[in-house]
């Protein structure tokens, strides 16, 4: 059966899967094989980890110490399996204090192709505009098997004035490179998702790196008056608004 013309005009504005036709009571051959092969994709995303020397190497003309840590759940499958542990650091790990600084925290998440691809762009315009807005940017973290709470023991441990996590975002059948990012004011162990500001979809094909870096700025500036995050700080950044 033919697509009418109006409905495959609405796949110009969208990746999402509409107007894919059909044939009889099911969708056509081509289409059904599309939404195997970008279901194997995702799946194989969830399972993708960190090229940490090659991020190492991309995130080093910044010029900031970067630090290494995994969380409690070590491995891929627990991971998976132990939500709980991906959020926590090992009691036995040490950062190095700085206190009032921004922490920096790239995670693997639930997609570390995603991270892996948007992260050093970002911060590679976040970084400079920090220090030009009065921050300290801290030192950067690579945290394998992470979740987003592991950035709150990340700031604790740092003694941080808040911490922002990049981390791969779970992958959808459309996108597998795709990166989050979150802001936590004050962040501690025990903070909770209402104390955070989310920034999403970021990757080629939605929100710039630019763009995310300086909605990420902005945030933080209004954090710092505010004295928090979360549900506390609305997003009213103007649509002026850029990177200095």
């Amino acid at each position: 059966m033919t697509t009418p013309s109006k409905w495959r005009d609405l796949r110009r504005f969208t990746d999402a899967r509409v107007a894919l036709g059909r044939v009889g009571n099911a969708l056509p051959t081509a289409a059904h094989l599309d939404f195997q092969e970008a279901h194997a994709r995702a799946r194989d995303a969830v399972w993708s980890s960190l090229d940490v020397a090659q991020l190492e190497a991309a995130l080093a003309p910044l010029g900031r110490p970067i630090e290494r840590v995994t969380s409690q759940a070590k491995e891929r499958r627990r991971f998976l399996l132990r939500p709980d542990l991906g959020r926590k650091l090992p009691e036995d790990c040490l950062l190095p204090k700085t206190p009032g600084c921004i922490a920096l925290v790239v995670a693997d998440g639930l997609c570390a192709s995603g991270v892996q691809q948007q992260a050093p762009a970002l911060l590679a315009a976040l970084v400079p505009a920090l220090g030009k807005a009065g921050f300290t940017a801290g030192p950067i973290i690579i945290a394998e098997q992470a979740r987003v709470a592991l950035g709150d023991d990340v700031a604790e441990a740092l003694e941080a004035a808040a911490v922002v996590v990049m981390i791969g975002e779970r992958p959808g059948l459309s996108a597998t490179d795709s990166m989050g990012l979150y802001l936590t004011w004050a962040a501690r162990r025990g903070s909770n998702d209402a104390m955070r500001n989310c920034i999403s979809n970021i990757r080629p094909g939605g929100l710039t790196t630019d763009a995310a870096a300086a909605k990420a700025l902005w945030l933080l500036v209004e954090a710092r008056k505010l004295g928090a995050t979360g549900v506390a700080l609305k997003d009213e950044m103007p649509s002026h608004y850029r990177l200095t």
